[in-house]
């Protein structure tokens, strides 16, 4: 019987498959595939909604019990990786669709599956998934402040206010209202509570079910952008390099125990590709294409940088007793 704990552990292998099958279906059936597309809002939506219904909104100020962490954790996702992603920038080329789309994903730290990295590295997971809602709401902050400190008018004749604001709100601020009031319903109702349960199983599944339509859909579109995503992937494997360590570095500034200083490692190293895409859609589609290659194209080399996150972060970077 496959349990959800069982499902979650699984979970990588389960996206490498559906990688490997959407790239096949995408080059061998392009016309079909291409069609897959008009899909693409309605599956995020669900999943975005999945995923917010397992975040503890109702319990934000739980997190702040811990400000060493909370100050490390904004530290190092607001602070430091900015300025890591806007050195790394400086070797990409001057183009502003592919830096747009290179600073959405990197500038955004991950509140979905760097839970599950986090406690297969043997980290704090329960503490980072409390301070979830925090990431959150300050990466929407600060997101537009970035794309306009970093690219200034550049960004504003890329992003179409209106698409974009109808993506915000339709596929991340209406899923985030939805989660939060079938928390509150489920203090009050068995009803209420079996839907968050129920809930509970779709992040998963949905995830994989995403990253099937996004890549069987776009695969086939990328040939004219395989020479800016040629550029992108060292730009990515360079931050998944630097990040452990100054993440390393901060923790042992704050005075984070071990398992603690591991969650803030995953969390300033692993970056938020699919809560951004809607955004990346809602671009004109000249630029929507490559905008969302460049993002697809970091959360498979992330899934792959993961894996050996799990493995050196606890046996290597930041062993037991080492702060």
């Amino acid at each position: 019987m496959i349990t959800r704990d069982k499902l979650e552990e699984t979970q990588i292998s389960l996206y490498a498959i559906v990688l490997l099958i959407a790239a096949g279906f995408g080059l061998f059936r392009p016309d079909f595939a291409g069609r897959l597309d008009v899909t693409i809002s309605v599956v995020i939506a669900i999943l975005m909604y999945s995923m917010f219904s397992q975040i503890p909104f109702a319990s934000l100020r739980n997190p702040f019990t811990n400000r060493r962490f909370i100050g490390a954790l904004l530290t190092v996702n607001y602070i430091a990786v900015p300025i890591v992603v806007w050195l790394l920038s400086k070797f990409l080329p001057d183009y502003p669709p592919l830096l747009l789309g290179v600073y959405l994903v990197l500038l955004t730290p991950c509140i979905d599956y760097v839970i599950v990295f986090t406690s297969l590295g043997r980290g704090n997971e329960k503490l980072l998934l409390m301070a979830t809602p925090i990431l959150f709401v300050t990466q929407m902050l600060l997101l537009p402040l970035y794309l306009w400190l970093f690219m200034g008018r550049d960004a504003l004749g890329i992003v179409e206010a209106g698409p974009f604001i109808e993506a915000f709100f339709g596929l991340i601020v209406i899923p985030l209202g939805v989660a939060i009031l079938i928390q509150l319903y489920a203090k009050k109702s068995k009803a209420g509570a079996s839907v968050i349960e129920l809930s509970a199983w779709l992040p998963v599944p949905f995830m994989a079910l995403t990253l099937f339509v996004i890549v069987a859909s776009q695969i086939g579109k990328l040939s004219a952008s395989i020479d800016f995503l040629l550029k992108v992937i060292p730009i990515y494997i360079a931050f998944m390099i630097i990040m452990p360590a100054i993440s390393r570095f901060v923790a042992k500034l704050f005075d984070l125990e071990i398992k603690t200083g591991r969650a803030l490692i995953f969390s300033g190293s692993i970056r938020n590709s699919l809560v951004v895409l809607p955004l990346a859609l809602a671009l004109h589609e000249s630029v929507s294409t490559l905008v969302v290659a460049i993002i697809v194209t970091q959360t498979i080399v992330e899934l792959i940088g993961s894996l050996i996150y799990i493995r050196v972060v606890p046996n290597w970077l930041l062993r037991d007793k080492m702060i």
